[in-house]
């Protein structure tokens, strides 16, 4: 079991940055690829970023490429989301989700091959 708690959102401007942060409980969370999606109003859920539980492969979507980075630190089990040049379109609730995996290279894109979900943070980029 899982539990993961998202924190970092609010409210900026855009051309600024926020770092989301995902604090998860468990002892394996080593064990444990992690993704970023994001929801906004009206509309479905769709993947932003995720990480091998080595920390080493990433996959960003197009979206966000170059501008967001995501990163994990195995020793205090949390994971991050460096969010720059944000623009408006980036507004949305972000949640941080988790998947067990066998191997260290393993990620994942697909909302349905994540088994534990936080409850979300809200970024909202102003004009």
């Amino acid at each position: 079991q899982v539990q993961l708690v998202e924190s970092g959102g609010g409210l900026v401007q855009a051309g600024g940055s926020l770092r989301l942060s995902c604090a998860a409980s468990g002892r394996t969370f080593s064990r444990y690829a992690m993704g970023w999606f994001r929801q906004a109003p009206g509309k479905e859920r769709e993947f932003v970023a995720t990480i091998s539980w080595s920390g080493g492969s990433t996959y960003y979507a197009d979206s966000v490429k170059g501008r967001f980075t995501i990163s994990r630190d195995n020793v205090v089990n949390t994971v991050y989301l460096q969010m720059n040049s944000l623009k408006p379109e980036d507004t949305s609730v972000y949640y941080c989700a988790a998947s067990y995996s066998y191997y260290s290279a393993s990620y994942y894109l697909r909302a349905e091959d994540y088994h534990y979900w936080g409850q979300g943070t809200q970024v909202t980029v102003s004009s």
